[in-house]
């Protein structure tokens, strides 16, 4: 998704970009090439390596001749990397966007690849740009090379993700419930870092205290068919109190129209792109503090420990607790956060910065 924003915004009378996918295109690639960008596949399959493909991409670099070559994670950082300096490509940028490489999380091969990533860290690329703090110091402790990695985090279109009355009103139609309910919510495709189990405990617990509270999930993979969630659900006591959306095209609507926004995450999150969303549509956060979640809510939301699902009802209790006013007082300055530090606008110029630098 930043990918995609930044090729959307970079400015094209400096930069021509072209993508190069190692395996064949996915569901962004319409997108990208409706920017009247270019993109084609290498023809790696997925989870295998190819001699084959990686020697025609090797050509189709040199024959290309780019000024900089960018790529994005672990397996493009290698393969990419040393496809471009075969090609005679001197400027290479690397991109980490995860920040947990604990063996019992990741694949042994995200980690094989990353360890050779960091061994090769002092000669392959000229930059290494990190989308979070934390990532960058995980990264540095593999080995990477510090001198040349830097920060730019992610950035938010303040302009699609606002406050917005009307969506409140219209998702509370639709899913049934009275416009003064609280209205909890974690958006996210169902994976394990996400800890949607964990976002149930926590919502058990709060029914403790806030019974008529509400509980909204959207995400691929987050929907009545999955028989985990409805095992959590049910163990939590919170059944008839949630609604699954399932994968939705209007996140936006969905954003501005929550009470409180809940990240669970327990491992591998570098930077919840979901948080700086929330925040934009004014909508406080009660986090965990996963990756760089704590500074990026700074003092506009609520921070505990990964796993502390007990203080996680906690902190989402304290932000209900608050006067209607306060609650969006404390909104307001969220949305002001995000202008003030992740604006997309500045985070491009930051990435046009780095590539104008080289």
């Amino acid at each position: 998704m930043m990918l995609l924003k930044l090729l959307e915004r970079i400015s094209r009378a400096r930069f021509s970009p072209f993508v190069i996918t190692l395996t064949p295109p996915g569901e962004f690639a319409a997108s990208i090439e409706a920017f009247d960008i270019p993109v084609e596949g290498a023809g790696f399959a997925r989870g295998a390596f190819s001699p084959l493909a990686f020697w025609r991409l090797v050509a189709r670099i040199r024959a290309m001749k780019p000024d900089i070559v960018h790529t994005w994670m672990y397996h493009a950082d290698l393969l990419g990397g040393l496809a471009a300096r075969l090609a005679g490509v001197r400027k290479v940028v690397w991109c980490i966007r995860n920040s947990d490489l604990s063996r019992e999380k990741t694949r042994f091969y995200t980690r094989l690849t990353a360890r050779s990533c960091a061994f090769f860290s002092p000669v392959i690329p000229r930059h290494i740009i990190s989308c979070s703090k934390a990532a960058l110091r995980i990264h540095v402790a593999l080995g990477y090379k510090k001198e040349k990695m830097s920060v730019i985090p992610n950035g938010f279109d303040l302009a699609h993700f606002k406050p917005d009355e009307k969506a409140r009103h219209r998702l509370r139609a639709e899913l049934g419930i009275p416009e003064n309910t609280p209205l909890i919510g974690m958006i996210g495709r169902f994976d394990p870092q996400k800890n949607h189990q964990g976002f149930f405990m926590a919502a058990g617990f709060l029914r403790e205290r806030f019974s008529e509270a509400r509980f909204l999930l959207a995400g691929s993979g987050v929907d009545s068919q999955n028989e985990v969630l409805r095992e959590a659900m049910t163990q939590n006591g919170v059944n008839a109190h949630t609604h699954l959306l399932g994968l939705r095209t209007d996140i936006p609507a969905i954003m501005a129209s929550l009470d409180v926004l809940v990240s669970a995450s327990s491992y591998g999150e570098a930077f919840p792109n979901v948080l700086g969303e929330a925040m934009s549509c004014g909508v406080p956060c009660a986090v965990t503090s996963a990756g760089d979640s704590a500074f990026i809510v700074g003092d506009t939301g609520k921070v505990v420990d990964i796993g502390d699902m007990r203080g996680l009802a906690d902190a989402l209790a304290f932000l209900l607790s608050l006067p209607p006013a306060e609650r969006a007082d404390l909104g307001a300055r969220a949305r002001k956060r995000v202008a003030a530090c992740f604006e997309i606008g500045s985070i491009v110029r930051q990435y046009e910065d780095s590539y104008a630098r080289l």
